[in-house]
């Protein structure tokens, strides 16, 4: 049986195809660029020749796709996008008009293909991940399931900031369901607000199996969980430290005891290590971190957290977890103690194992194979996503 497992991040796209004839250090993996930057070095060698731009296609990750977007408009390049793939800008089409591109309509899109650079938007690329497996022999026939991971703000109403929009929806799916596979969806029951994730669903090709997808965070908390010390621990704090997304969730017996999430880029250590102190004692509060142009904080309980029990204080997974060094010691002040999880082997995988096993948890009919697998790749104890 194969699952395949795609992470979708700022910086790379992380893909795992498991196979349950394998043991998970010996699934197949690639670490490639994400779509996102795939997008934006093609249209930073477009500008060279300010050749006209069309983009259709669907909803994707920004940053770096729309930063280059808007260097282009900026540069007076015409730049066409159809609805779906504006979207990747800005829900609201009138802001997006405003930057100076003009929206066209899908009946245009052919018309205009042979004058311009043309580029089809999408952030989960089947096609080409099959073809780069197939090109080492490696086939992706009688797939059990496919799992694909974004970060998704959400489709905010106009006038609220999709930051306090994401926290409202963490908080409802917590409360709803206080487990991280609770923002893993199958492609047909997707949140309406969701408009990132069901543009994953929608440019998908018609699967014979199931597709699962889940916001990047959770998937990379839970995947951490599978590092073997790890999941020893059944009180502990997880840092993810992305190159453009650290949150930080504390867990505990009964599930998820709080959550915080900023802009790696807004954050240096001090200020990472005083929320991280904050989330385990329990006085972290939302503002604390939305008022930093963050994403915000959520608190289930008040009950402190108690740092010193172990070797090390948070667990710390994540493309830029650089930032939080064992031996770092700055002006007198103690940091906290990191452990670095490694699930299986491998740090740049963590999100996909974190969609193996939510996805498992989704399809009762791999749950007998799948967590078996983890759980034995990790030698002993209960499924991490139970814990």
């Amino acid at each position: 049986m194969k699952i395949l497992t795609v992470d979708i991040g700022t910086g790379t796209q992380d893909i795992y195809l498991y196979d349950s004839n394998l043991d998970p250090e010996n699934g197949f993996k690639l670490v490639l660029p994400s779509p996102t930057m795939m997008v934006h070095r093609r249209l930073k060698q477009t500008l060279q020749s300010r050749t006209p731009i069309l983009l259709s296609g669907h909803q994707m990750g920004g940053g770096p796709s729309a930063w280059a977007i808007e260097e282009a408009a900026r540069a007076g390049i015409p730049v066409y996008m159809t609805a779906s793939a504006a979207t990747t800008l800005n829900d609201e089409l009138d802001k997006v008009e405003a930057l100076g591109i003009k929206i066209v309509g899908e009946d245009e899109v052919e018309s205009l293909k042979w004058k311009v650079e043309s580029l089809e938007l999408r952030d989960f690329d089947f096609p080409l991940i099959s073809k780069t497996f197939s090109d080492y022999g490696v086939s992706f026939n009688e797939l059990a399931a496919v799992a694909v991971a974004v970060f998704d703000h959400g489709n905010a109403p106009p006038g609220v900031s999709d930051r306090q929009f994401r926290f409202d929806y963490l908080d409802e799916r917590i409360r709803a369901r206080n487990s991280l596979s609770a923002f893993a969806f199958l492609s047909s029951d997707v949140p309406k607000s969701m408009t990132r994730l069901q543009a994953v669903a929608d440019s998908a090709p018609n699967f014979d199996c199931p597709l699962v997808v889940m916001d990047t965070a959770p998937a990379a908390v839970l995947g951490a969980n599978f590092d073997s010390v790890a999941a020893e621990r059944k009180s502990k704090i997880i840092c993810n430290i992305g190159n453009f997304h650290t949150l930080a969730f504390r867990l505990g017996e009964k599930g998820i005891e709080g959550v915080f999430e900023h802009h790696t880029g807004e954050i240096d250590l001090p200020k990472l290590e005083g929320l991280i102190r904050k989330l385990a004692d329990g006085t972290l509060k939302h503002q604390d971190v939305f008022e930093d142009m963050g994403h915000g904080a959520l608190m289930y309980s008040d009950q402190a957290f108690e740092f010193g029990r172990d070797d090390f204080d948070v667990v710390v997974t994540g493309p830029r977890r650089s930032m939080f060094n064992r031996q770092s010691k700055i002006e007198n002040r103690k940091s906290l103690a990191p452990y670095f999880a490694v699930p299986f082997g491998d740090m740049m995988i963590a999100g996909c194992f974190g969609l193996l096993a939510a996805t498992a948890e989704i399809l009762p009919g791999l749950a007998e194979s799948v967590p078996g697998a983890l759980r034995g790749g990790r030698g002993r104890g209960v499924a991490p996503w139970d814990a």
